[in-house]
């Protein structure tokens, strides 16, 4: 057998790839067909079992397992192609995602009741009064889920959740709340985390003995804390509570790493500012309401949705993104209780709900995942 050289190798690809283009046209052609007897029909685009049947039929057409894989691969992009073409023809006919949410100018804030986890001085409660203002209702509760309760119940009219920190990563259990409860993300605040050591009035740095704040806060200022080994680290529910546990005690040896606010809050003296060594650190909290709306300049959507433990489920959800140009932003998964093995995902992605992008993506997402929901856009 004459071996062939490489530019006539090339040249044979090159006549096969035109072949390949010609006939993928003309599969999609059909499928745009496909998708006018759907919008026709009512019918679903995505058909889990018939995309089986036709994976195992053409596996069975090719011989080696490295061929198997191979088409099984080929074949599965190409019909995750036509899916998205046909999302785009039913989008075009009004066709699009399920959701309840309002465009509107602005939210209302101005004497808007809002409510927040922890005690005065709290960096959840710096958040609150950087975004509402000093004038708002702003009261604290004793629970994160409290809120929720509180803003899903109408007894008030936001919430001020942690949802994640630049450092320590995902607030977790924040993250089910938003499952739990039916409250929408509706804004965003970001707040530098900076930690001062706070004191009594009549207290000085060298007279400190006992140190109190939450573990979070104390590792976030172990290099400065660590140089006074002759002082103790206590743990506290959270900074505030370490700053009024300061002023209660009237103990001049003893002092809180907490927020400047805290100790204003608390009449505490400032003994030494921004104690912290990441001066980067950075919380961003969430506002909730329990009204499905979003601002007409929004440019965040936050979404969750639901995937078995399946080999490429979460690659051929991401691509609804891919193929309709959206950029996603941040992604966290969260075990669903009683389902081993399979997750909730929750992901951040740039856009605005009226966008027509947007909408292909979602409507996408909607029929091939489970329980999709719209978290809030903002």
């Amino acid at each position: 057998m004459k071996t062939l050289d490489l530019q006539e190798i090339r040249k044979q690809l090159d006549g096969i790839d035109r072949e390949i283009v010609s006939l993928f046209e003309k599969r999609m052609k059909l499928s745009g067909q496909v998708a006018e007897y759907k919008i026709e029909t009512g019918k679903q685009v995505y058909d889990k079992e018939r995309e089986q049947q036709k994976i195992e039929s053409v596996t069975g057409m090719v011989e080696e397992d490295f061929h198997k894989q191979a088409v099984r691969e080929l074949f599965t992009q190409m019909m995750t192609i036509s899916r998205h073409f046909q999302y785009k023809l039913m989008a075009e006919h009004g066709l699009k995602a399920e959701h309840d949410f309002q465009p509107v100018k602005s939210l209302p804030v101005k004497q808007a009741r809002v409510v927040y986890q922890g005690v005065e001085g709290a960096y959840s409660h710096e958040a609150a009064l950087k975004y509402f203002g000093e004038d708002g209702d702003i009261r604290h509760v004793d629970s994160w889920e409290d809120a929720m309760e509180e803003v899903e119940a109408g007894t008030a009219d936001y919430a001020v959740l942690p949802i994640e920190n630049s450092s320590a990563g995902a607030v977790t259990h924040n993250y089910d709340l938003l499952i739990k409860y039916r409250n929408y993300i509706v804004a965003e605040i970001f707040l530098t985390v900076d930690h001062a050591l706070l004191g009594l009035s009549e207290a000085k740095e060298e007279d400190i003995r006992t140190v109190f704040s939450h573990p979070q806060a104390l590792m976030q200022c172990s290099e400065f804390l660590n140089s006074h080994r002759e002082w103790k680290q206590v743990s506290a529910e959270n900074t505030a509570v370490a700053a009024k546990r300061i002023l209660e005690a009237g103990d001049k040896s003893q002092a809180a790493v907490a927020s400047e606010i805290a100790g204003k809050v608390y009449g505490l003296k400032v003994l030494k500012p921004s104690i912290n060594h990441n001066k980067n650190n950075t919380t961003r909290f969430i506002i909730l309401s329990r009204e499905p709306v979003y601002r007409e300049d929004a440019g965040k959507i936050s979404i969750s949705f639901e995937l078995p433990h399946k080999s490429g489920s979460l690659y051929n959800m991401l691509s609804n993104f891919i193929y309709n140009g959206v950029n996603m932003m941040m992604i966290e998964s969260r075990p669903i209780l009683g389902r081993n093995w399979e997750y909730r995902f929750f992901i951040d992605i740039e856009g605005n709900l009226s966008d027509a992008a947007i909408q292909n993506a979602l409507k996408g997402i909607a029929e091939e995942g489970s329980n999709m929901r719209v978290l809030g856009n903002y």
